[in-house]
């Protein structure tokens, strides 16, 4: 039977080469998003490209609790056993702080880290009870630092930080390992049209390879913290 890795946000960027590095290595894939057609295109994409992995997709915004507590549900009627959860969605709506538009902080706080709250919580009940488990949070450079024009998405990342240190502590007791990733600039459809040369950002590739690295130790060890950058550093 293939171990179980839940993804969220998992068709694209980052959330999808976590997706494709582990279906390689043969666990099954639990991934939502909030586009119905990206789920599609990837579903189709997935029986074609990775025999070995069953893929179970499910629509839902995961920054209203409902919908988060419903791919739960959803993923508990295919296992009774997960093994890695990969909090990964996330917004990005640039701006500063002090001219901030009205909404746009409550949309990243609700994207960045409620999303992480809300699915968490049924997911860690689970694994309370297996004790053992394995949560990766994506957080970014940008829970370490503010930077221009980033100041809202900086606030939700250095709470979504916060968020996942914090879970590390509690769930120590539960054999539950708890890793805060924080990636530099790491290509994605966010970065289409940038006239950058390649190199200058990373592949998201190389995320996906350093979570699948650090999830394969010994239950003896915990990487708290990874901290990845492109080799020419911040943009």
């Amino acid at each position: 039977m293939n171990k179980l890795i839940i993804i969220s946000g998992g068709t694209k960027g980052i959330g999808r080469a976590i997706a494709e590095r582990f279906a390689i290595a043969n666990y099954d894939v639990a991934v939502c998003a909030r586009n119905a057609q990206d789920l599609l295109e990837m579903d189709l994409y997935w029986k074609t490209k990775h025999s070995g992995s069953k893929l179970y997709t499910f629509q839902a915004d995961l920054s209203k609790a409902v919908e988060a507590n419903n791919f739960a549900a959803f993923i508990l009627t295919k296992t009774a056993h997960i093994d890695i959860l990969v909090n990964n969605a996330g917004l990005f709506i640039q701006g500063e702080v002090h001219n901030a538009k009205e909404g746009d902080l409550e949309k990243q706080i609700e994207t960045n880290l409620y999303s992480a709250f809300y699915l968490s919580k049924p997911i860690v009940a689970v694994m309370k009870q297996q004790k053992s488990g394995h949560i990766f949070n994506i957080c970014s450079v940008a829970s370490l630092l503010a930077y221009p024009n980033g100041g809202l998405y900086s606030i939700s990342k250095f709470a979504l930080y916060g968020f996942s240190k914090s879970l590390r502590h509690e769930l120590m007791p539960y054999g539950i390992k708890v890793c805060s990733v924080i990636p530099g600039a790491t290509w994605s459809d966010s970065w289409k049209g940038v006239d950058l040369p390649v190199e200058r950002l990373m592949p998201a590739s190389d995320v996906a390879e350093i979570i699948y690295a650090s999830s394969q130790l010994s239950a003896a060890s915990d990487v708290e913290e990874i901290i990845i950058r492109p080799q020419l550093g911040d943009l």
